[in-house]
């Protein structure tokens, strides 16, 4: 299934709040309901949604194991940096 990228609110991560909202969308966007990815990604359904209502004390292991299972990824850098693009690593 292919999801629609202009339906997802991409971007910066700022907040829990951000984080909730991805999930969210992505998950509707691939036409599950919460009982249904819940079960997928092995979380409770009450997890799910306090993570996507943004609640900043979730478990930092289910959020990724969400995130995973909703074929995303997150990747961390330094403030201010800019990518050019995908690079390979040195001797690639």
């Amino acid at each position: 299934m292919t999801v629609q990228s202009k339906n997802i609110p991409y971007g910066k991560i700022l907040s829990a709040q951000d984080i909730g909202n991805i999930i969210r969308a992505t998950r509707k966007a691939q036409g599950a309901t919460q009982a249904e990815f819940a079960a997928l990604c092995g979380v409770g359904v009450r997890f799910l949604s306090e993570l996507e209502n943004g609640k900043p004390t979730a478990e930092l292991g289910k959020v990724l194991a969400v995130i995973q299972s909703l074929g995303l990824e997150l990747s961390l850098q330094p403030r201010g940096w800019q990518s050019s693009g995908p690079r390979m690593a040195e001797g690639d």
